[in-house]
């Protein structure tokens, strides 16, 4: 019998989510298309609820996460601050070391 363990992690700041695993993704988004409509449109969200989470990361955040630029000729643009791509590294890096304490864990199930 092959036993799976689930577990999701966030991190939060005075009881308001900085970090799960969405908000890196939309990051993630952002940062590789340079925009949040497009970071949205390329995890199949809306618009009005990727600017939520951003601005929920931007106001827990000890730094600013993003840089947004104001639209012109070639449109606005959002980029991911140093302390940005920081926080996704990082937080990609708790989830791993996570998952392989879990898996670790999982183990002594399969022994009994």
């Amino acid at each position: 019998m092959g036993y799976k363990i689930k577990s999701r992690i966030w991190i939060e700041s005075d009881n308001n989510v900085l970090l799960g695993e969405g908000r890196v993704h939309l990051l993630k988004a952002i940062h590789e298309t340079g925009s949040l409509s497009k970071g949205a449109r390329s995890l199949n969200i809306s618009y009005k609820k990727a600017w939520q989470l951003l601005d929920s990361v931007n106001k827990s955040a000890k730094k600013p996460v993003t840089i947004n630029s104001v639209g012109g000729k070639g449109g606005g643009g959002v980029e991911l601050t140093q302390y940005g791509q920081s926080l996704i590294e990082t937080f990609d890096e708790i989830n791993q070391n996570c998952w392989d304490f879990l898996d670790e864990q999982l183990g002594k199930l399969e022994l009994l």
